[in-house]
């Protein structure tokens, strides 16, 4: 189950999203200044693995750390409850808010209709089975 990430935790993630795969020092880098402590990002990254986010293969002392959750499904999962917790569950109610916060042309509010339903087509072609002849 996928659960909330504090900032510093989703700070790492999106460093080690955005790099597939990497060791501490390589993500301290990764980070603008002023960069966290070596030991800071190594002991979030543990608490990362605890949480079933982040795992690790080691190469003798060498640990090489990898996501096991992607980024798509945590951006799934703070979209649900960002929609559940302020608008009541109602997907037609944030798109109003964010349209008047923006405020949105028609064309604009076309666009994101047409970019949803690609992406819906999209994800319902990846559940239909595969057939091997």
């Amino acid at each position: 189950m996928i659960r909330e990430l504090t900032k510093a935790e989703e700070q790492v993630m999106q460093i080690l999203w955005n790099m597939k795969e990497g060791i501490v020092r390589d993500m301290v880098d990764q980070f603008e200044e002023p960069k966290p402590a070596y030991n800071t990002v190594s002991t979030v990254l543990r608490v990362l693995e605890k949480k079933g986010f982040v795992d690790h293969k080691a190469y003798g002392t060498t640990y090489v750390y990898f996501a096991l959750v992607s980024k798509k499904e945590y951006s799934k999962f703070q979209f649900t409850n960002l929609i559940k917790n302020y608008f009541g569950g109602s997907f037609p109610k944030m798109a109003a808010f964010f349209a008047k916060e923006n405020n949105l042309t028609i064309q604009e509010l076309e666009e994101m209709m047409d970019m949803a339903k690609d992406e819906l087509t999209d994800d319902s072609e990846e559940n239909e089975p595969q057939h091997i002849i």
